[in-house]
């Protein structure tokens, strides 16, 4: 089945790293190019607002699903093709994983790991079955995958979940990977 939309997660800052901002156009612009929808977060901020902005000067169709405190604080991308307004990060979360067919996370913080986590746990209790990917740019996520790494081995997370998790460098290795699992 064909991605029609990918949820991506990421940043409201840049970070240091300008190949963070390089990625976030690039995939902001493959979306676009290969028509595929892009839902994130509806902020203009960061990581956030540059890869919906990519998006949109490419053509592309931009979802954005963001709490009503941060459209209080002037962050909301008033430029998206939809804009969703709801009350909170967990309706947020959920509206954003309904409209989904995939998932992929760039660099971000706390919010970025907690929408990840949240996905992958979905997915371990069967609520859906759609690819999660890391776009692990220089290695941002090593640390993480590491991590899940060690929890295997200490048999808390098992092999087969940790296998869920794809990871790759690029946009485009990302979203081929996204492509060949939800083929499956």
């Amino acid at each position: 089945m064909p991605l029609e939309s990918i949820c991506i997660f990421c940043a409201s800052a840049f970070g240091n790293d300008p190949a963070f901002l390089s990625a976030a156009n690039q995939t902001g612009t493959l979306l676009a190019q290969r028509n595929i929808a892009l839902i994130y977060g509806g902020a203009k901020v960061g990581l956030m607002g540059a890869v919906a902005d990519s998006a949109l000067n490419a053509g592309g169709q931009v979802l954005g699903v963001i709490p009503v405190i941060l459209v209080d604080l002037e962050v909301a991308h008033n430029g998206c093709s939809q804009l969703h307004v709801v009350k909170s990060m967990h309706e947020r979360k959920a509206l954003m994983g309904e409209k989904a067919d995939a998932f992929l996370i760039l660099p971000g913080g706390f919010g970025t790991f907690e929408e990840l986590f949240e996905v992958l746990a979905w997915q371990s209790l069967k609520i859906h079955n759609k690819p999660v990917c890391l776009l692990n740019i220089n290695g941002f996520y090593d640390g993480m995958l590491s991590f899940l790494d060690h929890c295997v081995q200490q048999g808390v997370l098992k092999q087969k979940a940790r296998d869920r998790v794809l990871v790759a460098s690029t946009p485009e290795e990302a979203l081929a990977l996204l492509e060949q699992a939800s083929a499956r």
